[in-house]
């Protein structure tokens, strides 16, 4: 068995224990983006380039975590064609400040779709992680919700983020965690804590490429 087969067993032996984890499918295209993005020698312009494309790939995936209506609509020749749509009330929270990094694909995708915000620090005494500001669509509690952070080492910041969800009336099973990168303990972290929700994220590896953010927006 190779190191890359042993690498995405990471993710698909979790995959089998927690029904809430989804894994982006990893083909060559994939890999080469998660490549570039974890090598130290990749410069900002490259890293800001392919680190767009990978999200946009995931914050795609992460769009077929939410619920979708049957649909009619009738064709310029006058024909009748069965399809979906999605169902009113979704929204997407990113959690600042590598969160953003994630809003302009969820753009992308979705044509003037609310998104909210969640800031969570790290104290500098305790290293215990709290939020210190939140602002969200007044009636969140009736919308689905798409949670974006890049990267996730540990789950804690995740965590309280969904926690000021819930607070705020958000079911636990409305909310899909749009992520690149997590460890295996991360994903442990929030899935025994929160069943109900759901996680698609690019990779599961032991080693989070925690550069991610001051890579991205120049701060370095």
């Amino acid at each position: 068995m190779g190191s890359q087969d042993i690498e995405l067993n990471y993710g698909y032996e979790l995959c089998k224990e927690y029904k809430g984890l989804h894994i982006l499918y990893t083909h060559h295209q994939v890999k080469e983006l998660q490549t570039i993005l974890r090598d130290k020698n990749t410069s900002r312009s490259d890293f800001k380039f392919y680190a767009d494309r990978l999200i946009r790939l995931v914050i795609e995936d992460s769009l077929n975590q939410l619920p979708f209506t049957d649909c009619k609509v009738i064709t310029p020749t006058g024909a009748t064609y069965n399809g979906l749509k999605y169902r009113s009330g979704n929204c997407g929270v990113s959690i600042v400040r590598s969160g953003e990094a994630m809003e302009q694909g969820l753009r992308d995708c979705c044509r003037s779709i609310r998104i909210g915000k969640i800031l969570v620090e790290s104290d500098a005494d305790t290293h215990e992680a709290r939020v210190v500001y939140a602002r969200f669509p007044e009636d969140i509690a009736q919308r689905y919700v798409l949670l974006m952070y890049p990267i996730m080492s540990t789950g804690n910041t995740v965590s309280k983020a969904i926690n000021v969800l819930k607070e705020h009336g958000v079911k636990e099973e409305c909310i899909v965690l749009s992520n690149l990168f997590c460890t295996p303990q991360a994903v442990q972290a929030v899935l025994d804590s929160y069943p109900k929700m759901k996680i698609l994220t690019s990779e599961v590896h032991p080693v989070a490429p925690n550069h991610f953010g001051q890579k991205y927006f120049g701060t370095d």
